[in-house]
Order: structure tokens, then sequence, then C-alpha cells
């Protein structure tokens, strides 16, 4: 009969297989937790509509499609979302015109009567002169817009 040899592998691979089967159960455990948001911030008037903005993070922005964006959450809290044609985020010094954002699908707000959710067109660095705007058009063709102050925080 063949003897094994008391190495250290043979002594212990047990263990590493009880690990590999006690890992998964530790990520979904993490996967599980909800992510701390940031508040939302204050509700700002855009025309006829009420709205507040919460970010997903405290991140710079990130690629997305050869576009630098960042998420925001999107309530609005006075108006129906079904009075808005089409709604549009962008950070930037000055909002975009409404017909250069109709030219592509990057900014627009989408989701449900709660909340919406926007993937805000944003430049690569923030800076202090740049807001976060929201550009609402009404079926009747009415172009509103509101702006919120970047966080210092934001700003490098």
């Amino acid at each position: 009969m063949a003897r094994r040899k008391n190495t250290f592998w043979n002594r212990n691979k047990f263990k590493l297989s009880g690990l590999i089967l006690i890992l998964p159960f530790y990520f979904l455990y993490e996967q599980l937790q909800p992510p701390e948001f940031p508040p939302v911030w204050d509700e700002k008037a855009a025309g006829p509509f009420k709205v507040a903005l919460q970010p997903a993070n405290n991140d710079a922005p990130y690629a997305h499609h050869e576009d630098w964006v960042k998420d925001f959450s999107a309530y609005v809290n006075e108006g129906k979302v079904s009075d808005i044609r089409q709604g549009y985020v962008n950070i930037g010094e000055e909002p975009i015109a409404i017909e250069e954002l109709q030219q592509d699908d990057v900014g627009i707000l989408h989701g449900s009567e709660l909340l919406q959710h926007v993937h805000a067109i944003a430049p690569q660095k923030l800076n202090s002169q740049q807001r976060v705007w929201v550009t609402l058009q009404t079926w009747n063709g009415d172009v509103h817009q509101a702006h919120w102050e970047l966080p210092e925080t934001w700003v490098k």
C-alpha cells in the first residue's frame, strides 16, 4: 500500500477547500449591504416643475461610451413627469442648448413617475465655475432650466 508523504500541502488542502466554499457567502453578504448615498440636494424650480437631485456617489465623472458622465437620481416633486417631453442634465458653466442635446442619447432623464435616473453629461475635471444644469422641455415646446452649485468636495 502506498504511503502519502506528510507534507504541508497534504496536511492543509482540506482547509483550502473549506475556504473556497465559504468565500462566496462572504461576497454575497457584502453585495446585499445597501450603499450609502449622498444626501438629496435642495429642490429647485424649473418652470412649473420642482426638481431635486441626488448624486449616486461623490466620485469624479467616469467614461461611459466615449462620454464623461456622472450619475444622478432626479425627483420631480411638483408637476407631472408625464408633462415632460424630454429632460436632460449636464454639468458645465452654461447649460447645453436643447437642440444640441437632442443630437445624442447622453444625459436623458429616464425612469418612472417616482424616480428618474440620468447619466449627466460632465467634463472630465470639475471646477468651481461649473454648475449642474437640468433642462426640461414640455410637450408644447417650452424649455425650463434650473441649476445647482457643485459641492466643494467635488472641485479639485
